[in-house]
């Protein structure tokens, strides 16, 4: 395929799915305080909303990944985002705490590889010179969306409400399905997999020492780059800097901005650098470094413009685009997804526990006039920053480890129990028989690992459903009580100049609640209610 034609047919499409993952994961930021004034929530519930994005996405990145493999990116990208469309609508119309818990949750299992898929794709179609570069590409494109995350959504939720945005957000992403099923190529075809050699499954990745050289740092410095731009910032701006919905409307929009330019100018010093023999490990070391650089002047109140700090931690969550091209380094294309995946899940696992705590312990102070003290923020990122730096120091003390071969962590047993030492399988004609054996239990260990993930998916599926339909189908019932003003005369009698009233009936009209738009149409509609008692009849209106 021509360079020309991998752009729109590869690159866009996937792109195109990952700018949406990018503005569901940072729209709470911006509808924060709508959901807290509407709903009703505090910071333990909103964090835990938004969190939730983040917990499902790492629920399913391990089964989602092999199915990736298997599969191809187009099938499976394709079907995902169908699914976001249906988490979309079920937020934009729910009106209670679980069903916006239920939408985000579908919202993200419908993204949860957008990334992935992308990077697969690349891996697929793109010479490997270019790999870097095309994934600074793509990050920058998907980063797009936090852009669009900030003015240009808030201008719609001005004009037709948060429910509207995420309607408009619903129909984008069946479009963006369309879009890859139809403009992405069929992948080549491979070798049959009986012919294909052994290859290293998740739990040889989860034993390779170089993972986990980076694994830490990648995973908690991302996360908390993620954690803060997706819905934290907001309220440190509010309480801590007390800007004004405007001015933090503004800053979020420069983060976005520093994403884009982060995840391009990444990808491009990381391939320049290579050339130069400087490890890309460096690099990311290095931009994660100055992140928490950055977090250190909020939380000690250095004098340093606001602008320029929150750039640089919003430039540390496309550092993606490193972490991802050194894996490529440490594992075959075949494996190119689920190695991904594998680090995706520390990832967004990382950045569900960060935002989650985060939320639990600014709760832990008692808000005046709907805001925060300065304290409880900067304890929270402390807590956060203590983590981060611990991360530093175990990639620097740490020395690069060997690969270990995957097929001798399946089949031998002694490497298995010593996995970071390096052996060698040979393959050789003169061994066909344990090429063979080591393929069939290959095979065996593979079959085990599908009927795992299908039934966690299964499981998964059915309690999404029922928490669906548990959502759609109940209503709350809400008692209103009709009062009746005290009757007064002869007929009621009258004992020392007071009304003595005996014992009447109230009248318990019970239904469900409205949607406000229903309720605010049917306010001019005032039935009149009679009621009965011993005195005689009363009318009056509800």
């Amino acid at each position: 395929m021509s360079r020309l034609r991998l752009i729109p047919c590869v690159l866009l499409p996937f792109a195109a799915g990952y700018y949406l993952s990018y503005v569901f994961r940072t729209i709470n930021a911006l509808i924060a305080g709508d959901l807290t004034a509407e709903l009703h929530v505090n910071a333990a519930d909103l964090g835990l909303l938004t969190s939730v994005y983040f917990l499902v996405f790492a629920a399913v990145q391990l089964p989602l990944g092999a199915l990736l493999d298997r599969y191809g990116p187009k099938t499976i990208q394709s079907s995902l985002l169908l699914l976001a469309s249906v988490g979309a609508l079920v937020f934009a119309l729910t009106d209670g705490l679980i069903g916006l818990i239920i939408g985000r949750a579908l919202l993200s299992l419908g993204v949860a590889l957008a990334l992935m898929a992308g990077f697969k794709a690349i891996v697929l179609w793109f010479p490997p010179e270019r790999v870097v570069l095309a994934n600074g590409w793509l990050v920058m494109l998907g980063a797009l969306g936090a852009l669009t995350a900030t003015t240009p959504a808030e201008f719609i939720v001005q004009a037709v409400g948060w429910r509207g945005l995420f309607a408009l957000l619903a129909g984008l992403s069946a479009a963006a399905a369309l879009l890859v099923l139809f403009a992405v190529p069929e992948p080549r075809a491979g070798p049959p997999l009986e012919t294909r050699p052994a290859v290293a499954n998740l739990w040889a990745i989860y034993c390779d020492p170089r993972f986990w050289r980076i694994a830490p740092l990648s995973a908690i410095g991302i996360g908390t780059s993620w954690s803060l731009q997706g819905l934290w910032a907001a309220p440190w701006l509010r309480d801590v800097t007390g800007l004004e919905r405007a001015e933090v409307v503004q800053h979020l929009s420069v983060m976005a901005l520093a994403v884009c330019a982060s995840a391009l100018l990444l990808g491009m010093a990381a391939q320049w650098l290579q050339r130069r023999s400087v490890k890309t490990e460096l690099v990311l070391a290095s931009t994660l470094g100055m992140s928490t650089v950055a977090q250190t002047a909020l939380v000690l109140g250095w004098p340093l413009p606001s602008y320029l700090v929150w750039s640089v931690i919003a430039a540390a969550g496309a550092a993606t685009v490193l972490s991802f091209a050194i894996l490529t380094k440490y594992f075959p294309n075949d494996m190119s997804a689920r190695a991904n995946a594998a680090l995706n899940l520390l990832h967004v696992g990382g950045a569900f526990v960060l935002q989650t705590a985060t939320g639990l312990i600014i709760a832990q102070w008692p808000t005046t006039n709907g805001t925060y003290p300065v304290e409880a923020h900067q304890t929270a990122m402390a807590a956060s920053l203590g983590l981060q730096v611990a991360a530093l120091v175990w990639f620097v003390l740490s020395t690069p480890g060997k690969q270990v071969p995957a097929l001798a962590v399946l089949t031998n047993a002694p490497l298995a129990r010593a996995p970071f030492k390096v052996a060698h399988f040979s393959t050789s004609p003169s061994r066909p028989l344990s090429v063979w054996t080591a393929q069939m239990r290959l095979a065996e260990r593979h079959a085990v690992a599908w009927r795992f993930a299908a039934t966690v998916s299964a499981f998964l599926a059915i309690g999404l459903t029922t928490l669906l339909a548990m959502a759609t189908t109940s209503s709350a019932i809400v008692v209103h009580v009709v009062e009746v003003s005290r009757p007064t005369g002869v007929a009621a009698g009258q004992r020392d100049g007071f009304a003595d009233v005996r014992p009447s009936s109230r009248t318990l009209v019970k239904g469900p609640t409205l949607h406000p738009a229903i309720e605010s149409s049917a306010s001019a509609w005032s039935p009149t209610v009679t009621m009965r008692s011993n005195e005689g009849s009363i009318q009056t209106n509800r």
